[in-house]
């Protein structure tokens, strides 16, 4: 199937005008989304390699899969003889091998839609000292070869409730238009989904795994408009937009629209056009209370005449179609405002980890009677051999069937909705596959001789959790436990660092490796992202990582961010250690410069598995640290407990002594 898969598109590139030398196929849909639907996992289809990163190239005589850190041993896997690995980090990078490899004149294929305006940039900047042109496909060659593509899905569309929402439509679109000012913009283009849900405070089920809908958004200084499938939308839902100024239109009119905003002939129906010489000003006093931009016959006013576009967002296809001298090109201001978590959602966001905690305390304490009556395990407290009169009963655990079980004591917390992302759950070697998804006929027994490692998250109304805990059942080596208490020191390091205002998490990024570093050991992922309110479990702009994007987007208050350092020992097993932490100010004896000092919060609520700390390895600040966490653990999830989940918890937060 693979095999014909790359005849088939060889033959289109070789029949496409003009003839394509090579063609790429991104993992990204219309909306540059890191999780997409079925049918539009393209790459996926092509190349066999199922990871969330990553990118295909084809030429007449190779298939290249370029992915990251996180997935060089799934990749490794997942691709065929007729594909070659390109280690992100190590390798050339795409744009460099093609410019490289390719020969002078060579016509590079893409589908314009599924390729960001950044990259296709960056591509053609790499091109040009060979002569070689990107080509925009006109159709999707992909979708040409994949007969089996599946349909698209109708979801119905919801409102987001202010419960839950903590802002208004017209107070988010009122802010957004006063960001518009100051950059001289009428318009701007949004294409990034959750953007999108955010602004217009509704979710749906397009993309498994986030609340989202497949839509676009155009918001000019006197209008707004919404792009989606009408067949997603009630009457309710038309009624809520509406009432808040946003005019629905058709999924596919976002072309056209786009063409017509261009030479500022975008007309709503409930407004007209606001011309170019009309634009803006002073804002206090000219705006009605819609939010709306009022004009006035201002001398000094500036005229606003250019559209915003989020390079790293925006599709290659829409930006085309704008004059070029007149688009403004930044990040957009709503991924920093969603980050900014309201005082409504960040009480959300904690409520809904304690609940999760809940269920993952559940899920230890059951998975920790089920290994001991199964295998005959010493279980989650003990360390000794196992106990052979167990090994011949007839029910097994498999990574699918226990995270089957934490999903069901998930799905009992009030306001799930459903796992935030496929749930890591892998044994032994397949911990050190960093972003192992299991499958029921492939995965692994649980074995009480091995690590366990889950990472998982959930969707609940009020806010979307991410939580990574390893454990083990048996007896570990005295390797494993001076691993797990590595990342142990660099988790603790990193949530309990104070750091000036303006600090971003390229710079913190090492303090939750150093410990590691001493050891020699090191990891290939970064260390934290943002993290949604009932959205997507990877959100920015912020983050932590060595990565230079890093350094874009300082840490601010009411951000919430994860804590995760790991190590991986390929064919053995993988540690992982995370929890979500929120910035907030910081009481510092000094402030030194005035800038006023941050610190995190932990708001992630399961306990460490002490067996596998090498207590010599700690200092007293981190025991007294790990002390404090589980007995805060015992007061928060003692209410959603039972009597034995509570008396397991007791043992399993029971004071660490030195």
């Amino acid at each position: 199937m693979a095999e014909e898969t790359l005849l088939s598109l060889r033959s289109l590139m070789a029949a496409h005008s003009p003839p394509l030398d090579a063609l790429v196929v991104p993992s990204e849909d219309y909306h540059q989304s890191e999780y997409v639907s079925k049918r539009d996992k393209r790459r996926a289809f092509v190349s066999g390699f199922t990871g969330s990163a990553g990118l295909s190239l084809i030429t007449a005589s190779e298939a290249l899969l370029w992915t990251d850190g996180r997935y060089f041993l799934q990749a490794e896997k997942q691709l065929n003889c007729q594909w070659k690995l390109m280690r992100m980090g190590e390798d050339p990078t795409v744009d460099i091998w093609m410019a490289d490899n390719l020969p002078k004149d060579a016509a590079i294929g893409v589908d314009p839609w599924c390729v960001s305006v950044d990259t296709a940039q960056k591509w053609e900047r790499a091109f040009a000292k060979k002569q070689q042109k990107l080509i925009p496909t006109i159709s999707n060659l992909v979708d040409e070869v994949w007969t089996s593509r599946p349909p698209p899905e109708i979801n119905p569309v919801v409102v987001h409730p202010l419960e839950f929402s903590g802002r208004s439509v017209e107070d988010k679109l009122k802010d957004l238009r006063e960001k518009f000012v100051p950059e001289r913009a009428r318009a701007m283009i949004l294409t990034a989904l959750d953007e999108v849900a955010w602004l217009y405070n509704i979710r749906g089920a397009d993309v498994s795994y986030c609340p989202v809908v497949h839509a676009f958004a155009i918001v000019t200084l006197a209008s707004a408009f919404f792009y989606v499938d009408r067949r997603k939308l009630s009457a309710e839902v038309i009624s809520y937009m509406e009432k808040n100024g946003v005019e629905v239109r058709d999924y596919g009119a976002v072309s056209s629209d786009v063409v017509l905003l261009a030479s500022d002939e975008l007309t709503s129906a409930r407004s007209n056009k606001v011309s170019d010489h009309e634009n803006s000003y002073n804002l206090d006093n000219n705006k009605d209370n819609s939010g709306m931009i009022m004009s006035d016959n201002s001398a000094e006013e500036s005229v606003n005449d250019l559209i915003w576009v989020d390079p790293g967002a925006c599709c290659f296809a829409l930006y085309s179609k704008l004059n070029m001298d007149k688009v403004f090109q930044q990040s957009s201001p709503l991924a920093l405002a969603k980050a900014l978590k309201n005082p409504v959602e960040m009480e959300g966001l904690k409520n809904a980890h304690v609940r999760d905690g809940a269920a993952v305390v559940q899920y230890l304490a059951w998975l920790d009677n089920k290994m001991q009556d199964i295998y005959g395990a010493s279980g989650y407290f003990l360390e000794s051999d196992i106990n052979k009169k167990h090994q011949l009963k007839k029910t097994k655990l498999t990574e699918v069937s226990v995270s089957d079980k934490l999903e069901e004591f998930r799905a009992s917390k009030e306001h799930f909705r459903g796992l935030s992302f496929p749930t890591i759950s892998s044994v032994g070697p397949n911990g050190a596959i960093i972003h192992y998804c299991p499958e029921a006929e492939t995965c692994a027994e649980l074995d009480p001789k091995s690590m366990y490692l889950f990472d998982s998250g959930a969707q609940y109304l009020d806010g979307t959790t991410d939580i990574t805990r390893t454990v083990h059942f048996g007896k570990p080596t005295a390797h494993e436990k001076a691993s797990y208490s590595a990342v142990l020191k660099g988790h603790i390091g990193l949530g309990n660092a104070k750091f000036p205002n303006g600090t971003t998490g390229h710079v913190l990024d090492i303090l939750a490796r150093l410990p590691l570093w001493k050891d020699g050991l090191d990891y290939r992922h970064g260390t934290g992202h943002g993290i949604g309110s009932f959205l997507n479990v990877h959100e920015g702009p912020h983050q932590i990582s060595f990565r230079p994007a890093a350094r874009n987007v300082p840490l601010q208050p009411s951000m919430a961010v994860t804590d995760e350092p790991g190590y991986y020992e390929d064919g053995k097993f993988g540690v992982r250690l995370e929890n979500v932490l929120i910035v907030k100010e910081a009481d510092t004896k000094f402030n030194f410069g005035d800038k006023g000092y941050l610190q995190f919060e932990h708001i992630t609520w399961a306990p460490y598995q002490s067996k596998l700390i090498d207590v010599s390895l700690l200092v007293p600040e981190e025991i007294e640290w790990l002390n404090n966490y589980h007995s805060r653990c015992r007061e928060i999830l003692a209410p959603y407990l039972n009597t034995s989940e509570i008396e397991w918890l007791r043992k399993a937060t029971e004071p660490i002594v030195a």
